[in-house]
């Protein structure tokens, strides 16, 4: 839906709460997570943020729009992405952060498709990302691409770490799903 601002007599259309993106220099809708990807986008984060605050690397961020490509109009926003300090640039208040993150990272939900999300992969390594992790909720998996071609999966029983994009970041894959199992299951 969109709202409509008036300023001083003008009017001016303002997206309310939507998130998009822009490929191909076309606007995209983004859908929004589930709750169980949300949880564990937010458990992620927070353990992310708190590393990275503590040993001063840079910032972590959330939903935030990246421009990833002038020349083809690309931007793009992560559901959760890490910017170092050597990568930092100030943000403006509005529009896409011009910084392309050092790790990207895309929570799984059900309404994702396949070719979008590899298309994603293969875009963020395009522009310069170094490290992009896709966390899926069912099955408990953490897919880290440390290339388009060099992919390792995780479960609960490993331990995913920051690689030299974030070193000395560790967490066993188990803490990012365990919110997960307060949730009841469907009456299906």
């Amino acid at each position: 839906m969109t709202a409509v601002l008036e300023l001083r007599g003008q009017q001016a259309d303002i997206d309310d709460d939507r998130f998009y993106e822009v490929v191909r220099g076309e606007r995209v809708e983004k859908r929004s997570m589930g709750i169980p990807q949300n949880l564990v986008c937010t458990a992620l984060a927070s353990y992310l943020w708190m590393y990275v605050r503590h040993k001063r690397l840079g910032t972590v961020a959330a939903e935030t729009l990246f421009v990833l490509g002038e020349a083809n109009r690309l931007e793009r926003r992560p559901d959760l992405a890490y910017v170092s300090r050597q990568r930092w640039k100030r943000p403006t208040q509005t529009g896409a952060w011009d910084v392309v993150p050092d790790l990207a990272v895309e929570v799984i939900s059900p309404t994702n498709r396949a070719p979008e999300v590899l298309e994603k992969i293969h875009e963020f390594f395009a522009a310069g990302v170094q490290l992009v992790w896709v966390v899926y909720c069912e099955p408990r998996q953490v897919y880290v691409y440390r290339s388009p071609t060099t992919i390792q999966v995780l479960t609960p029983q490993d331990t995913l770490e920051g690689d030299d994009v974030i070193a000395g970041f560790t967490l066993p894959v188990a803490k990012l799903f365990e919110d997960l199992d307060q949730i009841e299951p469907s009456d299906s």
